[in-house]
């Protein structure tokens, strides 16, 4: 998966309650932004996988969401 720049500036959109809001997919963003922005996807694919489905999306949040906006 790769995320264009422009998309990025523009801010990331996803659904939760739609087909891009489970939890392989979140990880699959996880990689895709990492990658792109250095930082350690190992470290934050850990902690989002430690614990339930609101853990992950409070960590995604944490990291990611000056980028990325998640709806309910």
């Amino acid at each position: 998966m790769i995320i264009s720049k422009e998309k990025m500036e523009a801010g990331i959109e996803i659904d939760l309650t739609g087909p891009n809001g489970n939890a392989f997919y979140l990880l699959g963003m996880t990689k895709a932004l990492c990658k792109q922005l250095d930082k350690n996807f190992d470290d934050i694919s850990t902690r989002m996988a430690s614990g339930d489905y609101e853990n992950l999306i409070q960590i995604f949040e944490k990291e990611f969401g000056d980028i990325v906006t998640l709806y309910r």
